[in-house]
């Protein structure tokens, strides 16, 4: 609940007109509403209610949003959002036509950057501040990187340009939330960082510099004894030695500190780093004790908090292949399991309780794991990558350079493929049958329910090649899985529907999450459906058949048209000289926004109905052809 002091800031202007013994109370104010609009609409809460402060900070000290702040992970930004404007738009977060959960050009001029992968904002903000650089413009630069981003080698790729680029005005803000690369905050760090962010001690610096640099012996020796100070009581000197001046630590929720540091930093030119402490879910005891859990929690009651489901409940594809792997380790102690910093995300927290040698969890370094795994396949392992479809994307040089080049024995995992819901279009994985089945010596499989997921899973762990298994985020048909490691061939389709009769000469050709909603509107038709299990290599002796026969076909598939499964099957076709017509079914040339997925599918006509119109609209002539077809138009759901 809103009390007098959030209800007044509907701008950082707002918030700036603030006495500083004010902002404290405004804090409080501030993460009991996100805990309360978070607690209705679900979402990401431990990292933001951490941020509280420092955003509070920020907006009171940079004038905003002439002064660029560029937030790293963008799950950090809800006090952002409502401190910008967008307090009153928070019942509506990350749901269907609401706010983005993260930063977004569009959606207001504070967001500077969009940023909801991680590690991009040193980069970004290094760009803006050359292009303000050599455009004369006066502003300042600020990257606030945190939550497990600097293990990425893209961040520390921007800081090694950013230390060498002249007369740029940009401040790297490191959350550090975890207190891995820092000793414990206190008086005497507090002390550090305001005096070594106040002009005395840079103008002491500048003068020394002029002094001693006449004599570079001695100019060498105190720059050397400086590093040797610091370096005792801060991490200042791996920061330094990329041309950055190092402040910090400071206690990051520690608005007394924070305020004059920043004051202090403002002041100065770049490039600058400053080094601050915070803590996961702070100021909400039940996320401070269970970051992990109140990392993206659904719906619930903040008095309480979140409470275990009761009764059995569905696994989650997710669940399913966590299962798979910890079974298949078992059966083959060369198996190795690789996540890119997504443990819980991508199921593996049984398998490293279970397996710790062979597990490795290689921090937000998607390009690392795949060449890791790659280097392990070459002396004999076998490297399972558990990666979001997304995630792979940043890797694509080392997927095809480091594996499949070298046709190495590594088979990926790919979460979250298709439409994912709340988190939208930034992590939404509709590329990867096109950017996959491009790559020679790659081998696609598109699972249509729980146990061919666990299937296609052991066929691709048995080839010997690359291989990857794309399945969506969240439970399927619910269709039991059978516990054994059992494999299915390579290439092989499955008809799941077959007419009565084959009149109608109409093949469904479906891939993966779409077999289901395919079925429905196959069995409505009187259309042959076939799960197609397989992207790459097609059952090119089931499209010849079919082909030969003279049948129109449709493909459905939850990734992009545009060289995707529809388009592998339209190119085989065309090849082999045949001149059958395709209807190609499939996500749009467009970003998909955050929403419902049942909702966002049946906005682009891939529910039941909509893909039994499509088929419809474009085969109405072999339809009109067959009069004992019930012609069916439903309704549909336009987008605002």
């Amino acid at each position: 609940m809103m009390t007098d002091l959030l209800k007044k800031i509907d701008s950082p202007a707002d918030l700036r007109r603030l006495s500083t013994s004010q902002l404290p109370a405004l804090a409080d104010e501030l993460r009991n509403y996100i805990v309360e609009q978070v607690s209705k609409t679900g979402g990401h809460l431990s990292s933001n209610l951490g941020t509280v402060e420092l955003t509070v900070a920020l907006h009171y000290v940079f004038n905003t949003p002439q002064d660029r702040l560029v937030w790293d992970v963008g799950h950090q930004t809800y006090p952002h959002k409502i401190l910008t404007g967008r307090r009153d738009a928070m019942p509506g977060l990350r749901q269907y036509g609401g706010i983005s959960g993260f930063p977004k050009r569009s959606e207001s001029e504070y967001d500077a950057f969009g940023t909801a992968h991680s590690s991009t904002s040193i980069s970004a903000a290094l760009g803006m501040a050359v292009a303000s650089r050599n455009l004369g413009v006066n502003r300042k630069h600020v990257a606030i990187i945190g939550d497990g981003s600097m293990t990425a080698g893209m961040a520390f790729e921007a800081m090694n340009n950013a230390g060498v680029t002249p007369d740029i005005d940009l401040l790297v803000i490191l959350n550090d939330n975890d207190m891995s690369i820092s000793p414990p905050v206190g008086a005497l760090n507090k002390y550090l960082a305001k005096l070594m962010s106040g002009r005395m001690m840079n103008t002491a610096k500048e003068v020394g510099k002029g002094l001693l640099g006449v004599a570079p012996p001695l100019y060498e020796f105190a720059h050397r004894l400086e590093e040797h100070v610091k370096g005792m009581v801060t991490p200042a000197t791996m920061f330094e030695e990329f041309g950055f001046n190092y402040y910090g630590p400071i206690d990051g929720h520690d608005l007394d500190a924070l305020i004059p540091t920043l004051q202090n930093l403002r002041k100065l030119k770049g490039p600058l780093f400053l080094h601050v402490i915070t803590k996961k879910g702070a100021g909400y005891k039940l996320a401070e004790q269970d970051p992990v859990l109140y990392h993206g929690p659904g719906k619930f009651d903040p008095s309480i908090g979140i409470q275990k489901a009761t009764g059995p409940k569905p696994p989650t594809y997710t669940q399913i292949f966590g299962q798979w792997l910890c079974d298949m380790a078992a059966a083959d102690r060369k198996l190795i399991g690789i996540t890119p910093a997504m443990r819980e995300g991508s199921g593996l927290v049984e398998f490293e309780r279970r397996f710790p040698s062979r597990y490795f969890d290689v921090g937000i370094a998607e390009q690392h794991s795949v060449t890791f795994a790659a280097g392990l396949a070459c002396e004999g392992m076998k490297p399972v990558v558990a990666i979001y479809s997304t995630f792979l994307q940043r890797a694509y040089d080392q997927l095809i350079h480091d594996v499949a080049l070298q046709n190495l024995d590594v088979t990926f995992a790919l979460d979250r493929a298709g439409l994912v819901g709340a988190d939208g279009a930034t992590h939404a994985g509709n590329y990867d049958i096109a950017y996959l089945r491009c790559i020679p010596n790659m081998v696609i499989a598109a699972p249509s329910n729980e146990d061919e997921c666990r299937k296609l899973l052991s066929t691709a762990y048995q080839y010997a090649g690359c291989a990857a298994v794309r399945y969506p985020r969240g439970t399927g048909p619910g269709l039991v899985p059978d516990e054994s490691l059992d494999t299915v061939e390579l290439g092989k389709a499955v008809v799941r529907h077959q007419p009565q009769t084959d009149d109608l000469k109409l093949a469904i050709l479906a891939f993966g999450s779409m077999c289901e909603p395919a079925l429905a509107a196959g069995r409505a038709l009187g259309a042959l459906v076939v799960d197609m299990r397989w992207v790459k290599p097609l059952d090119e002796a089931l499209l010849q058949r079919l082909a030969e026969q003279r049948y129109g076909f449709v493909t459905v598939e939850e990734g992009c048209i545009m060289g995707g499964a529809g388009s592998a099957v339209t190119e085989y076709l065309h090849a082999q000289g045949f001149t059958n017509r395709v209807l190609q079914l499939g996500l749009p040339d467009e970003f998909i926004d955050h929403g419902d997925p049942a909702l966002l599918l049946k906005n682009i006509g891939l529910d039941a109905s909509g893909i039994q119109l499509s088929i419809e609209q474009y085969y109405g002539d072999l339809f009109d052809r067959h009069s004992n077809v019930v012609r069916h138009v439903p309704s549909r759901v336009t987008k605002p």
